[in-house]
């Protein structure tokens, strides 16, 4: 039996891909005996995945009490970590620049316990040129913490080549061990008609019309401010499909979206159902159309292995990092991340035949079952654990 631990900021669903990945991959170790448990800096009193196969210690402060929350400053990580990492076989921490990256540098770096590191895309340069200023605060940060977290390493997990090469040399010093590891998420189950019943009575105004699917954080880098602009661009020529914008408003953006799809005159044509989770998803997941996203940075793309799980068509920017291997699969459409761009990949789409579409959905269900199941993750993962245990 192997015995990880994982450091991630949150266990919080609506965190997005990181926990989901963490999540099945414990699922899967569990199944074959072995126990992955999860630091978080949740606070104590919020409780996440109660079905979760192991342990979830949450040491972070309470919420909105502490002016550093972002951060998620804790004073009790390093000391548990002290006390408890050598109970474990190895240790995964989970993105950088929250103090969960900087605890682990300071109870991890040097010792005994072999700790490996999922940057999860934050050191994209995306982020660099967008926000220079606060580029400038994570070079401090680099030369105290995360560089001292990353040398120290038995390994740096990159999910794609792409998302390597991207990082390289961000930040001064450089120095890792950088791998490629498989990345992927939990096939779908279940039955697809009661999934997609389920979805639809979530969405009575959508009724049984064609959507195209945005699902995933409605973030600024997932760019859907211009995959609204690029739908009202072919909504105007095709008055038969509908737009389903679906997922967690964490920064606050669904008002200016549906201001701007006002403006646009297509109110009834775009739908924000929220967060959708369960059968819920899998129905919208496998009901769509297409998948789309357009972001601006996507280190790889959790709900994009859905849809190909589901066997949807994926329609993506090429700042998404599997987008090469999407490409190479016929699983879907590429184009840069712009508005024109993107309204464009939607309109050849939409032009596509019933035929063409069903042959894509076939391609992108082989793109999954031969890239990115979980269970492939799970054993590459683990594999190279055993390859550093102490």
């Amino acid at each position: 039996m192997t015995r990880v631990l994982r450091i991630i900021t949150s266990a919080d669903p609506r965190a997005g891909g990181p926990i989901e990945g963490a999540r099945r991959l414990g699922e899967v170790w569990a199944r074959q005996e072995h126990r992955q448990d999860l630091l978080t800096l949740d606070p104590p009193d919020e409780l996440h995945l109660p079905d979760y196969p192991g342990a979830i210690v949450p040491l972070g402060p309470p919420r909105g009490r502490n002016p550093r929350q972002l951060y998620r400053y804790s004073p009790a990580m390093v000391p548990w970590l002290q006390r408890h990492a050598r109970d474990y076989d190895a240790v995964i921490v989970s993105g950088l620049w929250r103090y969960g990256a900087r605890g682990a540098a300071q109870a991890l770096a040097g010792g005994p316990v072999p700790y490996f590191v999922f940057p999860h895309g934050m050191l994209d340069p995306w982020f660099r040129r967008t926000m220079p200023l606060k580029h400038v605060g994570k070079q401090l940060s680099w030369w105290w913490a995360e560089g001292r977290l990353l040398a120290g390493a038995r390994a740096v997990l990159f999910t794609t080549e792409e998302e390597r090469r991207r990082a390289e040399g961000g930040f001064r010093p450089w120095r890792m061990n950088a791998v490629i590891t498989p990345y992927g998420t939990a096939d779908l189950a279940g039955d697809p008609a009661t999934q997609i019943q389920a979805f639809r009575q979530q969405i009575p105004a959508l009724g049984q019309r064609p959507f195209l699917l945005f699902l995933g954080r409605i973030h600024r880098k997932k760019g859907c401010d211009l995959l609204v602009e690029a739908f009202a661009t072919i909504a105007r020529r095709d008055p038969g499909i509908d737009l389903v914008i679906a997922g967690p408003d964490e920064a606050a953006l669904v008002a200016g979206l549906r201001d701007r799809v006002a403006r646009l005159g297509i109110r009834d044509r775009v739908h924000f159902p929220g967060m959708l989770s369960g059968a819920a998803k899998a129905g919208a997941l496998r009901a769509a159309a297409a998948f789309v996203l357009p972001s601006h940075q996507e280190n790889f793309g959790i709900a994009v292995a859905e849809a190909l799980a589901a066997g949807t068509p994926v329609l993506v920017s090429d700042q998404v990092a599997i987008w090469r291997e999407i490409l190479a699969d016929g699983a879907g459409m590429v184009a840069p991340a712009t508005a024109a761009d993107t309204a464009t990949m939607l309109s050849r789409f939409c032009a596509l035949p019933v035929r063409q579409r069903s042959v894509m959905g076939r391609r992108a269900r082989h793109c999954f079952a031969t890239r990115f199941r979980i269970e492939a993750a799970a054993d590459h993962l683990l594999q190279l654990i055993d390859q550093h245990r102490a």
